[in-house]
This record gives structure tokens, sequence and C-alpha cells, in this order.
């Protein structure tokens, strides 16, 4: 299969600061591929101080976070997927859809499609949409063949492409991002998840309750917050990174 490289990578609104999320363009591009517009994405301005949380309407369906890859984290990521066995996961059972990037700077919408397509916000694809239509597809293949599909997705593209230029940042389509990864976490059977194409496959973090979302502290504890130590018990500096929350509109 040739390689595919899309021009730019959904990222941020300042091309001076990698680890930065936009919200604005992860709506239009959901829009556009069909989801509901009584969901949108919200800014997280912290993980700590629940009162600058108090904008989000909870529950928060998905959280998608973008963050560079430090030497903790990259040690932690091989270790942890030194072992695995090729993903396998397929079928209407499967407890989420992951899918293996193959398409170079597809970061951004692939760590969209995976907050899109899993857990709560299922219920708020449009039935007749691209989004529906790719789920539907994913759902029997295996990793490979789920892969190319998506690769050979022409909606997909042009979804990406019609809005790429509402983000600031453009990237070299002849290099890599220079570590800034796209995760998304989901709360889907009553457990985390945390999905990212570059992965071996979807990753269970634990369980959560009922009345807890991916924003409760046990989820952040177990997702994005677990990241952040790996780096601050590794010695490393302060991390730039951005998070975007998926909840019904007001």
């Amino acid at each position: 299969m040739e390689k595919k490289t899309w021009t730019t990578c959904l990222l941020s609104r300042n091309s001076s600061q990698m680890a930065e999320n936009n919200p604005d363009v992860m709506n239009q591009l959901a829009t556009k591929l069909g989801l509901s517009s009584e969901l949108q994405f919200y800014d997280v301005y912290s993980l700590d101080e629940p009162e600058q949380l108090a904008h989000i309407p909870r529950p928060a369906l998905a959280l998608l976070v973008v963050i560079p890859l430090t030497p903790a984290w990259d040690r932690s990521r091989k270790a942890e997927d030194a072992n695995k066995e090729p993903y396998t996961g397929s079928g209407p059972d499967e407890p989420v859809i992951w899918f293996k990037q193959t398409i170079g700077h597809a970061c951004g919408s692939i760590g969209l499609l995976h907050s899109l397509i899993n857990g709560p916000a299922v219920d708020f694809i449009k039935h007749d949409s691209d989004l529906a239509a790719i789920r539907n597809l994913a759902i029997p293949l295996d990793m490979t063949k789920r892969a190319e599909m998506l690769y050979n997705n022409e909606p997909f593209e042009l979804a990406h492409k019609s809005v790429e230029q509402a983000g600031d940042s453009y990237a070299d389509p002849t290099s890599e991002r220079d570590g800034g990864h796209f995760v998304s976490f989901v709360k889907s059977g009553g457990k985390l998840w945390e999905l990212e194409g570059s992965r071996k496959g979807p990753l269970e973090r634990g369980s959560l309750a009922d009345d807890e979302d991916v924003l409760s502290p046990r989820a952040l504890d177990m997702g994005i917050k677990r990241i952040i130590k790996l780096s601050a018990d590794g010695g490393g500096e302060s991390l730039l990174f951005s998070c975007i929350a998926l909840a019904r509109r007001p």
C-alpha cells in the first residue's frame, strides 16, 4: 500500500505551541462527518480545579488529549507494547472500535474518530452520515483491513481537508510531527479506554462507576494524569499539553 500523508495535521491555534488542541476545528470536523449538533467539544482549562470544569455539561463523553512524547512516556509505551500480540478485535462484541493509524498527519482526525464512534457518543451519530458508514464498515473488519478501509475512505479525507485551514498549525508533509500524540479517552462497558492509532491496540485502563465519566477524578488518574506522572517521575520538564472534552451543548 502506497504511503499516504495528508497535508496538515489538525492540531493547534498557534504553530509555535504544538501542544494546543482546537475545539473549534474539531467541532467543524465532527459536524462534517455526521455528529449531531447536540454535542460539542469544550476546552478543558484544568484537571485539578472543579470550578474550571464547570462550563462543561456532564457527563463528558470523551476526552481528547494532545501531548508530547517524553522520554519517560516513550519508555513506558515501549515496555507496555513489547510483548503484545497483534490486535485481533473485531465484530459487534468488540468493546471499542480502534484504528491503527496508517495515514501521515491524520493524528487529530483519527483521535477525533476514536472519540466519536465509541462510548455514549455513538448515540449522537446521524444514521445516514459518513461517520455512521465508517463505523458500520469498521465493525466486522480486523485491524489491517480496518486501517485499509479508513486509508481509502474518501469522505473521511475530504472532511479533514474541508476544515484543515481552520487551524493555524501546518505540518511539513515530508516529515513527522515532533512528538505530539493525540490520545482519546472514552468510557465503554464501564471501563476507561485509551485509544491511540500508533499503539498496538486499545488499552483498558480500569473500571469506572456508573456515575463516573472521563473527567471524573478516577478517570483522570488512570488516564492523562498517569502520563503526566510518568514524565514528572522521570525528571522531565513541565508538560505543555491540551485537552478538549466532548459533551452536550448547554
